[in-house]
């Protein structure tokens, strides 16, 4: 098993028990929850995105079977399973369509395959959906009436959840506010997707690297320098760690990074006037656990406060998120749990 988060005992689980799997370019986390949303194992096992879906699927089943039977659980105890993938996708029809970074699985009928693998209804989703489903059902937003939930990491993702409904869209692309316009201007940055101007072209991992890189080769002067020198590469997670010991380059980057989410986070609440608004990914800079993290979280904060109506700014939660890599299986056992509900 992976990670560290700590498992409740087969016998303290509430019954039904739910399959989660959680889809990202390098690795695919799985996890096995109960009806609270409490996990019981998880794995992960390589993604292998260049290679084929009706490869990884085998993978997918034994990676279960492997969690489920020193735990004594078997398909029986199953009642559905969801799963997590990058869009876009055909979520009413359960199709993958032309994830970027799964060049090896496009064009799949993801879900008709997941429900001849294991038998069980199936349900996929967004994986950013997923993670926002994951905290708004146990996390970060389980005592709210709806949230946003950006994810940052390589890429900028988002979801919605409005009163116990996740909003999908009419062509499954709600809520991509990592691709709303934060600047309009001709000379504005390139996002991954190709357009110029959105907030993932200011605020990814990707965007962070940029722009250090832009800056050093202009004579910035910082200690993360020294470090390339020595042949480590450039990554967020370098930032923050020069910028905890002090480095004013890299605190600046990161710092700068956070306005430019603050403005992504203003375009989501005059949108949809959320409880609350939840940062959640890879890239938070040690969350509320670090100095670093805490300074920026409330540099979106204040860049919130800055532009948005004061009745908003009063009442709207602006925090991190709580179930950190789990949330994307959580949250897709949690969608897949929804569903069957709703269709019973």
């Amino acid at each position: 098993m992976t990670g560290t988060s700590k498992f409740i005992s087969v016998t303290n689980a509430r019954r039904p028990l739910w399959v989660g799997i959680d889809v990202g370019g390098t690795s695919i986390k799985l996890g096995i929850v109960d009806d609270l949303g409490r996990a019981l194992a998880e794995t992960a096992i390589p993604t292998e995105s260049d290679r084929s879906p009706h490869e990884a699927l085998p993978r997918i089943r034994t990676a279960l079977d492997d969690i489920a039977a020193p735990i004594q659980i078997t398909d029986d105890d199953f009642a559905a399973v969801g799963m997590g993938i990058p869009g876009p996708l055909d979520i009413r029809r359960g199709n993958i369509l032309n994830p970027g970074n799964l060049p090896g699985w496009h064009n799949f009928p993801m879900q008709e395959y997941l429900t001849r693998l294991f038998g069980k209804m199936v349900r996929i989703n967004n994986d950013a959906n997923a993670a926002a489903f994951g905290e708004y059902w146990v996390g970060s937003g389980k005592d709210c009436n709806s949230i946003v939930l950006f994810t940052l990491g390589t890429g900028i993702g988002s979801g919605v959840i409005i009163d116990n409904q996740l909003i999908e869209g009419e062509h499954s692309t709600a809520a991509e506010f990592g691709h709303t316009i934060i600047n309009y201007h001709d000379n504005a940055r390139r996002c991954s997707c190709g357009a110029i101007g959105h907030l993932e072209a200011y605020s990814s991992a990707k965007s962070v690297i940029n722009r250090a890189n832009e800056a050093l080769s202009r004579g910035a002067t910082s200690s993360v320098r020294e470090r390339m020198d020595r042949g480590e590469t450039l990554t967020p997670k370098l930032l923050y760690e020069e910028a905890s010991e002090g480095d004013l380059f890299s605190t600046d980057i990161i710092l700068e990074t956070a306005r430019y989410m603050g403005i992504g986070v203003v375009n989501a609440i005059y949108t949809i006037d959320p409880t609350a608004v939840i940062l959640g990914g890879g890239m938070t800079f040690g969350g509320n656990t670090s100095v670093l993290g805490r300074r920026f979280l409330d540099t979106v904060r204040n860049e919130v406060r800055r532009r948005i109506f004061s009745s908003l700014a009063d009442h709207t939660v602006i925090d991190f998120a709580d179930l950190g890599g789990n949330a994307g299986f959580v949250g897709a056992a949690g969608i897949a749990r929804k569903e069957l509900a709703d269709a019973t």
